[in-house]
């Protein structure tokens, strides 16, 4: 008979939850996870992975159009959509496989059905409308002494605006075109309206971003947000600030957006809309109401260590709240479990979690803005440092962008870091182990990097910041 009872069963299998039960099996917990639809959640099947193996695609097919720049030369260079797409979905499926090998290599009992919660250590297992892996636990009643909900996100959808999934798209029908749109409309200007944008754009298409607030890419320090702007620009992109769509008239094959600014207002036909204004946590069905779960603007509200205001029922991830990104999740998970097992974790510090948008060029950040930090009244001394004065973004035909960093003028704490060009989400992990060391501007000055690379320029913008640079 199969197993009914666990220490942690974990709802939703994720990033934050398929790693919370790895961490909790590693610890000589007894784990169950259930999951409705994919192993990996959203992320690994229709998120952050795939989308990055379509900029991938787009990224090389800009290198091949700009051959010439390395001596090189390629003629009638073309896409084709169809294998684009099943590149992507096959990276998809590589890494929701690797899932389930995790689960049973770490001995973790899957369970496949929908959760709800019947009472603190109850749940409730009904049938999915997806087919199960093999070996799966069914539909029934389990109970566990602690319960992590860890059912993540979906898009959120505006009056008027929703998706009809053949003319207005969320980032599902937006990473599956059956062919690609001439013209396109992006609503948001986050971090996925704008890996959008720039995925479509490089392929060819003609595309608009509207953002209702008077700065793209909102939570990104202004001074890149506003090289971002001018770098869409000049790529093509057109981007309309300040601005609300309205209304959207759908056609056969068609949309007309109405788009106004407050002042006036303008029509635009496009071929297809992207909606990219956030995402909502999946908190309905799971029976958090009856339970008293705290609630807070959709999502969960939780302590330092994943812990609602109910014992024995916890959250992490997205439906936890922002920033909504897989890494924050993963390591919410990993502090939940740790502070189940008694192991006295730190508490998740918010400050320190990187955010990253796989545009062209890349962005990518931590901590506090200038404006933030301003507004927090810190004394502050900023540094910069320009690609072109990078001996390897030269080399690389990359010597567009920059970076900035933030320190406390009295203590010489780094408060910030922010960056915009190639592989800077690579690089901006530097900055977040420095700042999770509490180093000082005097140790990463004494910090050898190595040369030629693009980090020397990590190094550059701390001695700008102290009146020191050496290479500009």
């Amino acid at each position: 008979m199969a197993e009914t009872s666990f220490d942690i069963l974990i709802i939703g299998s994720g990033p934050g939850g398929y790693v919370a039960a790895i961490r909790a099996a590693q610890l000589g917990l007894k784990i169950a996870i259930v999951e409705r639809s994919y192993l990996g959640g959203i992320c690994l099947n229709w998120g952050c992975i795939p989308t990055k193996a379509l900029l991938r695609s787009a990224e090389i097919f800009h290198y091949m159009q700009h051959a010439k720049d390395y001596g090189l030369s390629a003629d009638n260079v073309r896409f084709d959509p169809k294998a684009v797409v099943a590149r992507s979905r096959a990276v998809a499926k590589r890494l929701n496989d690797g899932v389930g090998f995790l689960m049973k290599k770490n001995k973790i009992d899957v369970i496949w059905g929908e959760a709800t919660i019947e009472a603190p250590g109850k749940v409730m297992v009904k049938a999915s409308k997806t087919d199960a892996p093999k070996n799966a636990l069914g539909p029934g009643n389990y109970t566990a002494k602690h319960i992590i909900i860890a059912t993540g996100a979906r898009p959120r959808a505006l009056p008027g605006i929703e998706s009809d999934q053949k003319l207005v798209w969320t980032y599902f029908e937006a990473m599956a075109p059956d062919r690609m749109p001439k013209s396109l409309l992006v609503i948001g200007s986050g971090a996925i309206g704008i890996e959008f944008a720039s995925f479509y754009r490089t392929l060819g298409a003609e595309v608009t971003v509207v953002e209702v607030l008077p700065q793209i890419l909102p939570v990104e320090d202004a001074e890149v947000a506003t090289f971002a702007r001018k770098s869409f620009e000049k790529q093509g992109i057109k981007i309309i600030t300040g601005a609300k769509v309205t209304k959207l008239d759908k056609k056969s094959d068609s949309v007309t957006a109405t788009i106004d600014d407050g002042k006036a207002t303008q029509s635009l036909t496009v071929d297809r809309v992207i909606s990219a204004v956030g995402v909502v946590g999946n908190v309905e069905s799971l029976g958090l109401e009856k339970l008293g779960v705290k609630i807070d603007r959709g999502t969960i509200v939780i302590d330092g260590l994943g812990r609602t205001n109910v014992p024995g029922i916890y959250a992490i991830g997205d439906v936890a709240g922002p920033p909504m990104l897989a890494h924050k999740a993963e390591h919410e998970g990993v502090i939940c479990v740790e502070a189940i097992k008694g192991l006295k974790p730190h508490p998740m510090d918010k400050r320190l979690i990187p955010g990253c948008t796989y545009c062209s060029p890349q962005i990518a950040s931590v901590g506090l803005t200038e404006a933030a930090a301003k507004e927090q009244k810190f004394d502050i001394r900023v540094g910069r440092f320009p690609f072109i004065g990078n001996g390897k973004a030269i080399a690389l035909g990359e010597d567009q962008g920059f970076v900035k960093v933030i320190f406390n003028r009295k203590t010489g704490q780094l408060l910030g870091a922010h960056m915009i060009g190639a592989e800077v989400t690579e690089l901006i992990q530097g900055y977040v182990v420095a700042m999770n060391l509490e180093t000082t501007e005097e140790e990463l000055m004494h910090t050898v990097f190595p040369h030629p690379t693009l980090s020397e320029m990590m190094k550059e913008a701390v001695l700008d910041a102290y009146g020191r640079v050496l290479n500009m």
